[in-house]
């Protein structure tokens, strides 16, 4: 069987974002993405207009199912909504029902690129901190990354990370737009190994962070080393956004929706 990817990730209706992100990206790396739904929201291009999260022993009774049956490689997490939800996976890796040794790309969605609250986001910042330490990779964007580390400069803020625990760091410039281009920095067990730059396309977009981290995850399944995998995933989102889908034109605040079946 090809690799498999274990996603925790919420059901976004557009299939912008969330698991249906997760499926095309692991797709198009070239392993299995297998889902444990978190939540079901309401949001399309545009806004989060609400969610009802899984309760935390329904994600868990999918997660294990999947585990009992499938060779999962690596663990991808995305919108856990809920506090109960990231305890919940914190305990499966404390817990040793995920292998310890098992990669794990965490993207700490506080907020949905569309806009809207998905939960309480000091809370989630709480609940997060206990399972960085499990994180093989973090992915946050900039407002995510001083949630969690307390720090406004983006290095130390990055660096702080690492000595809570997180293997690895990748800080996404993409949320700063007086900043350019996009840069991206890649930071393992606290020193900057990777820096890359990619051009600021014209809009916005809904669902490139999902897309990016489910990209790497899905590489390091297929046995590509993080920084290999790092890059394998900016030339592959960059073509994404490139071919990027325009919701209905009468909607002129929608955000485009990456083209993930490209070829790259």
């Amino acid at each position: 069987m090809r690799s498999v990817v274990l996603c925790f990730s919420g059901l976004d209706p557009s299939g912008g974002a969330g698991l249906q992100a997760d499926i095309e990206a692991i797709g198009q790396a070239g392993a299995h993405a297998a889902i444990a739904c978190t939540a079901v929201t309401i949001q399309n291009s545009q806004q989060v207009f609400g969610f009802e999260a899984c309760s935390a022993s329904l994600v868990k009774n999918q997660a294990t199912a999947v585990l009992d049956d499938l060779p999962v490689s690596v663990i991808k997490s995305g919108m856990l909504g809920t506090t109960d939800n990231i305890a919940m996976l914190t305990r499966l890796f404390a817990e040793q029902i995920i292998p310890a040794e098992t990669p794990f790309v965490l993207d700490p969605v506080l907020v949905a690129n569309s806009g809207g609250s998905l939960g309480d986001e000091q809370t989630l910042v709480t609940a997060f901190r206990e399972l960085l330490p499990y994180a093989t990779l973090i992915t946050p964007n900039t407002h995510e990354l001083r949630a969690l580390s307390g720090e406004q400069d983006l290095h130390i803020g990055a660096r702080k990370l690492c000595t809570q625990g997180t293997h690895a760091v990748l800080v996404k410039t993409s949320h700063d737009f007086d900043s350019g281009d996009i840069k991206q920095y890649l930071y393992i067990k606290g020193e900057m190994v990777h820096k890359s730059v990619l051009p600021r396309l014209a809009g916005e977009f809904h669902g490139s962070g999902c897309s990016l981290a489910s990209f790497i995850a899905g590489r390091l399944a297929m046995g590509d080393a993080l920084i290999e995998a790092v890059k394998a995933a900016d030339s592959w989102i960059t073509q994404t956004l490139r071919a990027a889908d325009a919701p209905h034109p009468d909607n002129a605040n929608a955000q485009l929706i990456p083209n993930r079946f490209v070829e790259f």
